[in-house]
């Protein structure tokens, strides 16, 4: 067999074995799209698979007419810019003085810093220290615990080493300071991996419920998937099933719930296509260099 026909073979395999793993991925989201879109008596009789059937938008009219949906989708974004912000800035600010050799107690703090990627304290100890430091029912109760991932503080650490130290050098010869050599050379340089930790912050605190399930009970500062988590969980659409006029049949919680689904999933969904350049280049760099 030859080599041309061996790769045309792999070729062959490998984008079938591809576009079968994204049919799987893509699979339940279209089946959430299609109950969102379908009616009433579709949904019920179990005909809804990928596609709508007897198509209709009462669902998504409902969750937008809903404002307490509106204002929690406003907080929930300016949640996540400010927390990726965060995120970002004390994460830089912990990598690159790791990077120093000359940093006294630098392999101790990285010990440290992998030690709590396998061991924490717990939920209740954790829940008692945000009570005790009088962060309940605050934002800051949703920021602060998570202010620092090990994870992506050792991806960054990683790529950091990875730039050239004669570029430091050269800035130090000409005077330059720490802050300004970070500043106008390292972050720079440094755009694929700052985007794509900047992604999983994002997504991170987008996604995340469980935190403000325990801290939160306010409901002007619930986010919008512990909202989503209670609308699943407590069945908590009475007030969104009461159709205007007495001929239209209300609205199954089905449809409503994968409505709110697709409400909550587009918007994180619509930010990876702006930093889809940034995101593969820094996945790749920031695993190999180092």
């Amino acid at each position: 067999m030859s080599d041309r026909t061996s790769n045309r073979i792999f070729d062959i395999v490998n984008i079938s074995f591809v576009t079968l793993f994204v049919v799987f991925c893509l699979a339940p989201f279209l089946h959430t799209i299609a109950i969102s879109f379908s009616s009433n008596r579709a949904i019920t009789s179990g005909e809804v698979r990928l596609f709508p059937k007897e198509f209709n938008w009462d669902a998504y009219v409902k969750v937008f007419s809903d404002h307490s949906m509106l204002y929690s989708l406003g907080y929930t974004a300016l949640l996540t810019i400010a927390t990726t912000v965060l995120c970002m800035l004390f994460t830089v600010a912990a990598a690159y003085p790791l990077t120093k050799k000359k940093m006294k107690g630098r392999k101790l703090f990285m010990y440290v810093i992998i030690i709590t990627m396998f061991f924490s304290g717990g939920i209740i100890p954790e829940y008692l220290l945000i009570r005790d430091l009088h962060l309940l029912n605050s934002v800051w109760a949703l920021i602060l615990p998570g202010l620092v991932s090990p994870f992506n503080l050792i991806i960054l650490i990683s790529f950091f080493n990875g730039i050239p130290e004669s570029l430091e050098e050269s800035a130090e010869i000409d005077g330059s300071s720490h802050l300004h050599t970070l500043l106008k050379i390292i972050l720079p340089l440094s755009l694929p991996v700052m985007a794509t930790l900047s992604l999983f912050y994002a997504v991170g605190r987008w996604n995340g419920f469980q935190d403000s399930l325990m801290y939160i009970n306010d409901p002007q500062l619930y986010p919008l998937q512990l909202k989503l988590f209670q609308m699943v969980q407590n069945n908590m659409v009475s007030e969104l099933t009461q159709m205007e006029g007495a001929n239209r049949a209300p609205l199954t919680p089905e449809s409503l719930k994968a409505a709110t689904v697709i409400f909550a999933t587009v918007p994180i969904l619509l930010v990876y296509p702006w930093l889809q350049k940034y995101f593969v280049s820094g996945a790749m760099l920031g695993a190999v260099k180092g």
